[in-house]
């Protein structure tokens, strides 16, 4: 599976922006899709994953009750809505492709990666 992330950009602190990530090749409903990022000298941190059917959506600690994971099968497509940016958001967003019906929070549960889209947030 092909992956393709977009909707980064530059916003303020306290803003909102939305990212997509569309899929090409192998069946796309069939798999969880997981979002990581990973900030210049850090390692690559676990955002949100979701379910092949939209459910069982987990979040990292630090973006729970900002950010919103969905997906949308008729369009291979999955979204990552964040709310409440923070500085510290800051960092190239990346999507995955899950090994199985759910994922999780290790990148071992991935076996497909899009090329990331920056996010920066300015305080």
């Amino acid at each position: 599976v092909q992956l393709q992330a977009s909707g980064g950009g530059l916003v303020q602190a306290g803003g909102s922006l939305r990212l997509s990530c569309r899929a090409s090749g192998r069946a796309f409903s069939n798999n969880g899709m997981g979002w990581f990022r990973q900030a210049p000298g850090r390692e690559r941190e676990f955002v949100a994953s979701i379910g092949w059917n939209g459910g069982g959506a987990l979040y990292g600690d630090s973006v729970k009750g900002r950010f919103t994971i969905s997906r949308d099968n008729a369009k291979s497509t999955v979204y990552l809505q964040m709310n409440s940016l923070k500085p510290e958001d800051t960092a190239v967003y990346s999507c995955a492709g899950g090994r199985r019906a759910y994922s999780g929070e290790s990148s071992s549960d991935y076996t497909a990666w899009g090329q990331g889209t920056q996010v920066t947030v300015s305080s």
